[in-house]
């Protein structure tokens, strides 16, 4: 299981685990605003735990999560047990009403509570979760200052398209971003944007690598899983890491976090990958937009008249 490079020449882990949801909605959710979801509550400091013990060492966490304290008290319960913290690659996000609130130091206030939180020293990546329009090019580049404080080992984005990316680079930030963190699977696959991405030297990471597990009966999946005799999140997953980028799948079961883990010792074929590379269709782009619309601005007040149209290939 070797990493990917990033460009300040440290390896990127190849497999994540992802925190959103476990213990903890956010109110501001979209599955809490719809009604759709109801809060299952779980231990999430005994699941962060499960998942370290079962071979995870990169934890994306988040802000807006609302349980980077308690994905601190599991990585605290795995240290407990003869984990070493300086093995583990952590990652956090700012939310955009942080991005928002103008004052850097409203930024660097909340980096220091997501250190004191995740009881950690220093945090190996720092992100911006959306980009706020007329937001995120000035917190960016207080978090720059955060990574010369020794605060903050790198930066990066999340949510990002190739305009977002340009007009960032155009304010000639200190640090470029190392990885950018979007909708990556199958059934979202912006093959144009994920390359330009990675021709720049930036590594992609994907949220929502198992699409919610919404397509675990696709027949197409299916039956690439039997032939692999893997199951569906594990074919999804071998798809992402054959694709170079960073899989973040999450469950709070311990079978399926070991389950989720067990991809690195099968490949797919080159003709499975084409056909899974296949199921995205234009409707999926164009909910895609709407969704990117709603994110940047979502707790801002920005309207959404301000948001442009991003490359959707």
């Amino acid at each position: 299981m070797s990493g990917i490079p990033m460009l300040n020449g440290n390896l990127h882990p190849p497999i994540g685990f992802g925190t959103y949801k476990i213990g903890y909605l956010p109110p501001s959710s979209a599955s809490a605003l719809a009604g759709t979801e109801v809060s299952n509550p779980v231990d999430c400091a005994a699941v962060v735990c499960t998942a370290l013990s079962n071979g995870y060492r990169f934890i994306d966490c988040a802000e807006f999560y609302g349980n980077e304290d308690k994905v601190g008290d599991g990585i605290a319960q795995w240290k407990s047990k003869g984990g070493n913290v300086d093995d583990l690659f952590i990652v956090s996000k700012i939310w955009t009403s942080t991005l928002s609130s103008s004052p850097s130091s409203a930024i660097k206030s909340q980096v220091l509570k997501t250190l004191t939180d995740l009881n950690i020293p220093k945090i190996d990546i720092i992100m911006i979760h959306w980009p706020v329009p007329t937001h995120h090019i000035s917190a960016y580049h207080t978090l720059c200052e955060c990574v010369d404080e020794g605060l903050v080992g790198g930066l990066g984005v999340s949510n990002y398209g190739i305009e977002d990316y340009n007009d960032l680079m155009s304010s000639n930030p200190k640090y470029p971003p190392l990885i950018n963190q979007i909708e990556i699977n199958p059934f979202l696959y912006r093959s144009e944007t994920i390359q330009y991405f990675q021709d720049k030297g930036i590594v992609m990471q994907s949220y929502r690598s198992l699409r919610d597990g919404k397509e675990f009966k696709n027949p197409i999946l299916l039956e690439i899983a039997e032939k692999s005799g893997k199951s569906v999140a594990q074919i999804l997953g071998r798809w992402c890491i054959q694709r170079n980028v960073v899989y973040i799948p999450k469950s709070v079961k311990e079978e399926r976090i070991i389950e989720n883990f067990n991809v690195f010792d099968f490949e797919l074929s080159e003709s499975d990958m084409e056909i899974m590379d296949g199921l995205t269709t234009e409707q999926a782009k164009e909910k895609f937009i709407e969704g990117y619309r709603v994110g940047v601005v979502r707790g801002t007040d920005v309207g959404v008249e301000e948001v442009r149209d991003v490359t959707l290939d």
